[in-house]
This record gives structure tokens, C-alpha cells and sequence, in this order.
């Protein structure tokens, strides 16, 4: 078992394409929509990353602001350096800082309006502390934004031989990194238990099926989060190297059959400081 938990994805280059791609076509439209911005509000995102979303809030907020937090310093370079070239979103920074111990100075905690997270409570060792701090971050009846993966509801149609153990051994994974695969069903919980009122909570559709002009993206970025995590699954005898390659091969040829589907979604809940 690791001894401190990785992010199971990488930030390699190809990875941060295909995870951009995500993003833009499928996850931030709706988002917006979900968390219906007035226009001026302060908004501090938790593991902000290459900022793709960070800055699509930011062009929400014309006369507001927003603060991106990422540990990863490559990634904060990046998300610096795309924010430069892209016009329209001057109100926007990023900052190096765990979303564990944000170190937020004694002036900003408790005085934003929204915090957000996406895609991160899945990947630490201590979801609920990084809510608490989301929590302290913003003001009384500030709103608390989680957005995050419930890996079991997966479905593939027709189901590829072998995914079923594919899909667990990469599930455990997660477990053997010493992180919750299947933190989206719990994002009410741990509002309630960081000591936010909850308010609603939804699901954003993550799936798509072949005729979709976004397809092969979606069964690429399928593909790829699993691959990534091989190194792991393989180290712990989760599943042999012959199956797991069997199984990447299936997946490969399911991608192009005219009645593949992908059935998923991602869990989001807000609630609010009292």
C-alpha cells in the first residue's frame, strides 16, 4: 500500500489534453449552469489544476473575482500561463497550496463568496478536511460547490469481456492509494459533517454513446484513466498483466462498435455556510 497517496490520473501532457477536452465539451457548460452565478461574486477553487474551469468562472464574474489553488506547481505554471494568453478573464490568479492546509491568510479566510471543487475529494487522503477548509473559506451564507466521481455507477452497453474486473481492479486501486472512489455519493454527507447546511444536490451527465461528435473523446478519456492507474492495479495484484491487457484490447474494439454507449455521471451538491 502506498505510504502517501499520488494522483492516480498523472499530469502528463497527453493526459491534460484528453482531461481538457473533457472538460470544455462535456462538464463546464453544465456546471455553470448548475451553479448559477450572479455575476460578481468571490470564488476560491479548490484544485483548480490548469485552470480550464477556474476560468470559465471567471468569465461569469465579470465583477468579481476568482482564486485558483493547485499544489502542483507544473500544473500552477500552466494554468498561469494559459490565463495570459486568453483575453477576458484579468480577474482571475492562481496560488500553490494543498487543498489540505490552504494556508489562506488571516484577512481571506471567511470572506468568499462560493467555494468550488471539482474532481479532487476522490484524490486525498482527508476529503472531509478539505471541505471543512472550503467551509471556513467563505463568508456566512456563502455556498459550498462539490463535484466529484462515484465510480460504481459506470455502465457500458454492450459490456466489453473482461471490464467488469477491469473496472473493480482500477475501483481498488483507489483504495490500495488510500483515497474514495466513491466519494460522489457521499458529497452531502460531508457538507454536513464539515458544518454547512446542504442545499441540493444533481447529477451531471458524463456519458455519450457512438454518433455523439464527442465519442471517441469520451471512450479515449475512459481508456486513459484506467491506463494510468495500470502501474498501481499491477503492484498490488488487483488483476494479472495479461488480463488487464486483454481487457484494454476489448475496450479498444468496443469503441467502435455502432451501438457502443457509456452510461455515467458526475455527482454535485451545494450547500451553504451558516
Amino acid at each position: 500500500m502506498s505510504s502517501d497517496p499520488v494522483y492516480i490520473h498523472g499530469t502528463s501532457p497527453e493526459g491534460q489534453r484528453r482531461l481538457s477536452l473533457m472538460n470544455d465539451v462535456l462538464l463546464n457548460p453544465p456546471s455553470l449552469r448548475e451553479m448559477a452565478l450572479a455575476g460578481d461574486e468571490s470564488i476560491i477553487d479548490f484544485g483548480s489544476g490548469l485552470g480550464q474551469f477556474t476560468r470559465a468562472m471567471a468569465r461569469a464574474v465579470p465583477h468579481g473575482r476568482v482564486l485558483g489553488l493547485e499544489r502542483d506547481p507544473e500544473q500552477i505554471a500552466g494554468a498561469r500561463r494559459l490565463a495570459q494568453e486568453e483575453a477576458g478573464t484579468p480577474n482571475v490568479d492562481f496560488r500553490q497550496a494543498d487543498a489540505l492546509d490552504p494556508q489562506l491568510s488571516s484577512g481571506e479566510w471567511g470572506t468568499f463568496d462560493v467555494a468550488h471543487s471539482r474532481f479532487v475529494l476522490e484524490h486525498v487522503p482527508d476529503p472531509l478536511r478539505v471541505v471543512q477548509n472550503m467551509v471556513r473559506a467563505v463568508r456566512p451564507g456563502g455556498r459550498i460547490v462539490l463535484a466529484d466521481d462515484d465510480h460504481e455507477i459506470m455502465r457500458l452497453s454492450p459490456e466489453p469481456p473482461g471490464f467488469h474486473d477491469f473496472w473493480r481492479a482500477y475501483i481498488r486501486s483507489y483504495e490500495y492509494n488510500r483515497t474514495d472512489p466513491i466519494v460522489g455519493r457521499r458529497l452531502v454527507a460531508l457538507l454536513h459533517e464539515a458544518g454547512a447546511t446542504p442545499r441540493r444536490n444533481t447529477f451531471i451527465f458524463f456519458g455519450g454513446c457512438v454518433g455523439m461528435p464527442y465519442f471517441d473523446v469520451l471512450a479515449a478519456n475512459l481508456l486513459g484513466v484506467v491506463t494510468t492507474a495500470r502501474q498501481l492495479i499491477l503492484e498490488n495484484h488487483l488483476l494479472d498483466e495479461r488480463a488487464f491487457d486483454e481487457a484494454v484490447t476489448a475496450l479498444q474494439a468496443w469503441s467502435n462498435r455502432p451501438d457502443a454507449a457509456i452510461w455515467y455521471a458526475m455527482n454535485w451538491a451545494e450547500g451553504v455556510r451558516s
